[in-house]
C-alpha cells in the first residue's frame, strides 16, 4: 500500500474517531489530537486501552496540560518497545467503544507500507560482540535501545509455565498461559487459543465470571474486531498482588459449548 492509501483510510467508516501518526514527528507523538478528543464526546480522559490485530493491548496513561492530551512517557514507550517500532513507521489509532482505542501498525516494505498483522518478533543475534560506545545519530538511540528492552522482555516472557495442565480442575478444560504486564486492564483470548480449542462466546457485555479458590468474582465480556477479552483483569490481580512478569493459568469453564468463567490459577507465589 502506498503511503497515501495508508492515510486513505482515515476516511474509512467516518462515524469512528481516528487519527493516523508516523515517528519521526517528533516529540509531537505523545499528543493526542484535540479533535479525536473531541469526537470521542469524552470516552476518556485519564486512560487508553490500545489493541492490536493478534489480541494483545496495552494500557497508556494520559495527562493534560496547557498544551494538550498527553500519553505518560512510561507507557509509550513500553509500547514503542513490544512491537519494535522504528522510524518511518505509521499508526492508525481508532476509538472502538469508551477507552479501547484499535491501533494499525504500518511498516515499510520498499515504496510501500504493510500492515502488521502478527506480533513481531525480536531480532535473532549470532554470536553478539561486546558493546562498543554508542555513536547513534540524535533521534535514533531510543529505537536501538527500544528493541533491546523488547528483545529482553520477550526471553524473559518466553520460559513456559512447567506442566500448566497440573493446575487445571479438569484436565479437559481449555486453557492458556497468561504472563502479566504492565497496566493492562483486560484479559485477552487470542486466536490461537479460540481456533485450537474452538471456543464461543456469548454476546458483547454479556456476564462471566473469575474463578478462584473460594471466590467468585462478576465481570462481563468484551468483543473489539473479533478479540474476546473479560474487563476487571486488573483488579483481580492488584487483589492478589500479582506483578508484571506473574504467570497465570487461564482455565477456561463453558456451558453449553460457550465460555462462561476463567478459572484463575496463579503460579507464582
Amino acid at each position: 500500500m502506498a503511503l497515501n492509501g495508508v492515510f486513505d483510510l482515515l476516511q474509512e467508516n467516518v462515524k469512528k474517531p481516528r487519527f493516523c501518526k508516523s515517528l519521526p514527528l517528533g516529540e509531537n507523538w505523545k499528543i493526542i489530537p484535540e479533535e479525536f478528543v473531541r469526537s470521542a464526546h469524552g470516552a476518556f480522559e485519564h486512560r487508553l486501552v490500545f489493541s492490536v490485530s493478534w489480541g494483545n493491548s496495552w494500557q497508556v496513561w494520559l495527562h493534560r496540560d496547557k498544551n494538550g492530551l498527553f500519553m505518560e512517557e512510561e507507557d509509550w514507550n513500553e509500547f514503542v518497545d513490544d512491537n519494535l517500532l522504528c522510524p518511518d513507521d505509521i499508526l492508525l489509532f481508532t476509538h472502538e467503544d469508551t477507552m479501547f482505542t484499535e491501533v494499525r501498525i504500518y511498516k515499510k516494505d520498499y515504496r510501500f507500507f504493510k500492515q502488521v498483522i502478527t506480533a513481531p518478533l525480536p531480532p535473532q543475534v549470532l554470536n553478539p560482540k561486546p558493546k562498543a560506545p554508542s555513536s547513534a545519530l540524535p533521534g535514533f538511540a531510543p529505537f536501538a535501545s527500544s528493541a533491546s528492552a523488547s528483545a529482553s522482555r520477550a526471553r524473559q516472557s518466553s520460559s513456559p509455565v512447567q506442566n500448566p495442565e497440573q493446575y487445571l480442575v479438569n484436565p479437559q478444560n481449555p486453557y492458556f498461559v497468561k504472563t502479566l504486564s504492565k497496566k493492562i486492564d483486560v484479559l485477552y483470548v487470542n486466536q490461537e487459543v479460540i481456533q485450537r480449542y474452538g471456543l464461543k462466546f456469548g454476546p458483547h457485555l454479556s456476564l462471566v465470571h473469575y474463578l478462584l479458590p473460594g471466590e467468585k468474582h462478576e465481570a462481563v465480556i468484551k468483543i473489539y474486531r473479533n478479540a474476546p477479552c473479560f474487563n476487571r483483569w486488573a483488579a483481580i490481580c492488584k487483589k492478589y498482588n500479582k506483578k508484571e512478569g506473574d504467570s497465570v493459568v487461564c482455565e477456561l469453564e463453558r456451558s453449553g459449548g460457550v465460555v462462561t468463567a476463567v478459572r484463575v490459577h496463579f503460579v507464582n507465589g
